[in-house]
């Protein structure tokens, strides 16, 4: 059965053997394999989706009318581009929800590699063809949003009490996909402006509002979330020019993807300056890209936000609020 499959015990900020399971969706056919997990919390459960497509109903695909998961802090993620940002962002769950000797609630995970592929073909479209938001409007996402309204319906019936995506450009969608969810779906823009908000930060000019830039791919910039949701709560949002991710943005990941660490270190510093230099008080930095590409004790970081942090904070406090004591 799936549930003897998925089910196992973990250890917080561990690393041991787990039992992934593999869900294939056209055949209902289930197979396991160990891997190895790190920082995975007790009573977490992992589901890779070997194939796009619409998950079959609990009942069928377990084999029981119980969810995979009861308690009332479960949480539902929904995997984006990468696996490797995605447990960048499990990594960060646990570390949060484990402070003040506290306990990560509980997951699911549902990861598909293919809804990965063409979240990043569509990522990257922007760097290639795209000059506009209007253009961009143009390009056919049916399918991406249709397979992630679906990953979201089975985290519910998985038992899911609260919904996750740990992913920037699938938030361009974030309308449709949350749209009819019967349970709490963190926004995760929402996330970073309610943190900037009860940082209580201080205009760096006298007289002025204050200014947040953002940088992120160019997918992301056209899709606005992250503008609307800061000038909602009142900030001055500062975007980089079209010089600047023409020349420096879209290089770094080129040298990145290169693995030219040098080169996307110089252009990627050159960027988040020609930000600083407008009076911004902080840069999100929405790309999880552009975090692999600094040395994680770069001072330019010290005044970068990471919208991972902020959607993981937020989790763990929602779990915390929610009843059961993690």
């Amino acid at each position: 059965m799936l549930e003897a499959i998925l089910t196992t015990s973990f250890q917080s900020l561990g690393c041991l053997s787990q039992t992934l399971g593999y869900v294939n969706t056209s055949r209902n056919l289930c197979k396991a394999r160990s891997c190895q997990v790190q920082a995975v919390p007790k009573s977490s459960i992992i589901l890779n989706a070997c194939e796009s497509g619409k998950f079959a109903e609990g009942k069928k695909v377990c084999g029981s009318a119980a969810p995979l998961v009861s308690q009332v802090s479960s949480v539902g993620v929904i995997g984006g581009v990468s696996v490797n940002a995605t447990l960048k962002f499990l990594r960060k769950l646990v570390e949060f929800g484990s402070e003040d000797g506290g306990n990560p609630p509980p997951f699911v995970i549902c990861s598909d590699p293919l809804l990965g592929r063409e979240l990043l073909s569509y990522d990257r479209s922007y760097f290639v063809s795209s000059t506009s938001k209007a253009e961009s409007l143009k390009l056919d996402s049916s399918s991406i949003v249709q397979n992630l309204i679906n990953k979201r319906g089975f985290l519910e019936y998985s038992g899911a009490r609260c919904i996750v995506m740990p992913c920037h450009v699938s938030h361009s969608w974030y309308e449709e996909v949350s749209k009819g969810c019967s349970v709490p779906f963190l926004h995760m823009s929402e996330c970073v402006a309610r943190k900037l908000k009860e940082a209580e930060l201080k205009p760096l000019e006298a007289g002025n509002p204050l200014r947040i830039g953002v940088l992120a791919s160019n997918a992301t910039l056209a899709a606005g979330f992250y503008q609307e949701k800061l000038q909602n709560e009142g900030f001055e949002v500062v975007l980089p020019d079209r010089a600047t991710m023409e020349h420096t943005v879209i290089p770094a990941i080129e040298a990145l993807n290169r693995k030219d660490m040098e080169g996307a270190c110089n252009l990627l510093r050159i960027a988040l300056q020609v930000l600083l230099v407008r009076a911004v008080n902080s840069v999100v930095l929405a790309s999880d890209d552009m975090w692999d590409i600094l040395p994680k004790d770069d001072p330019l970081l010290k005044k970068c936000i990471d919208p991972m942090d902020a959607l993981a904070q937020s989790t763990i406090k929602w779990a915390r609020s929610s009843g059961d004591s993690v």
